[in-house]
């Protein structure tokens, strides 16, 4: 099975990054071969669309199920069409994580959270002052 988990960094010993569209990078774990790599999620940099963007990144790479901590719809949705399961996460290592997956002990997520409005959305915004 090919897992992909949203991460802060590129290694096994990073945290689990909670943001799915905009976490820096995707570790694809082979349960099958141990073999992980990291991949730069290019759908960090979107100005909108970033759960789009991630979500047919990790299609591509072919895997089986996803760990993650919240998914928009846009996202879910082509990961629900695609035959992929989402699981949700809190911070934690990406390593326990896909322990704690293999040990069928991550909630499955049966329905997206709500939209996000991208990097744009705050514009304007000065701080509260």
């Amino acid at each position: 099975m090919k897992i992909a988990v949203s991460s802060i960094g590129k290694n096994l010993d990073d945290m689990v990054d909670i943001r799915f569209g905009r976490c820096n990078y995707f570790i694809i774990y082979d349960t099958d071969k141990g073999f992980i790599k990291a991949i730069a999620n290019r759908g960090q940099v979107s100005g909108g669309g970033a759960g789009i963007a991630a979500a047919q990144q990790i299609i591509d790479e072919d895997v089986d199920a996803v760990i993650t901590g919240n998914m928009g719809p846009n996202s879910f949705n082509l990961f629900k069409t695609s035959d992929i399961k989402v699981y949700s996460c809190g911070s934690m290592k990406v390593e326990r994580a896909i322990e704690l997956l293999k040990e069928q002990k991550l909630e499955e997520i049966s329905q997206a959270g709500p939209a996000h409005a991208g990097m744009g959305a705050r514009r304007g915004f000065r701080g509260g002052r």
